[in-house]
């Protein structure tokens, strides 16, 4: 997909100002329970296939509903989009709303399934 010059200045000043981990740290801390695992992406990318674990709450609504699903700001959150510039732009919300460890996984879904990461549909 091609990004428009605007939507990708701001989604790379987003990444400087949030920590990204790689799929296997993403893997790792799901696997060990570390971290939660957030799907930022649209309704119709999360049906069509998400990793195994993972909850759903799309970069439109994360801020609303964030605190109900994690009312802890300290608790370790893991976003991941299709490529990895909405969950970057979702994690920097997320910190300016005070969640204090907060990851975006660099190369999103992509990434995940390239790696060959585990899939729910």
């Amino acid at each position: 997909m091609d990004h428009s010059p605007g939507f990708l200045r701001i989604a790379e000043e987003a990444r400087g100002r949030v920590r990204e981990i790689t799929v296997a740290d993403a893997v790792a801390a799901v696997h060990d329970a570390s971290a939660r695992l957030i799907d930022v992406r649209e309704d119709n990318e999360w049906s069509a296939g998400h990793a195994e674990g993972a909850e759903h709450l799309a970069r439109g609504i994360i801020e609303r509903d964030i605190e109900r699903l994690a009312p802890e700001k300290n608790e370790a959150l893991i976003l991941y989009c299709g490529g990895g510039y909405r969950s970057a732009l979702a994690a920097d919300a997320l910190q300016k709303m005070g969640y204090t460890n907060v990851a975006s996984m660099a190369g999103g879904w992509r990434a995940w399934n390239e790696s060959g990461g585990s899939v729910e549909e």
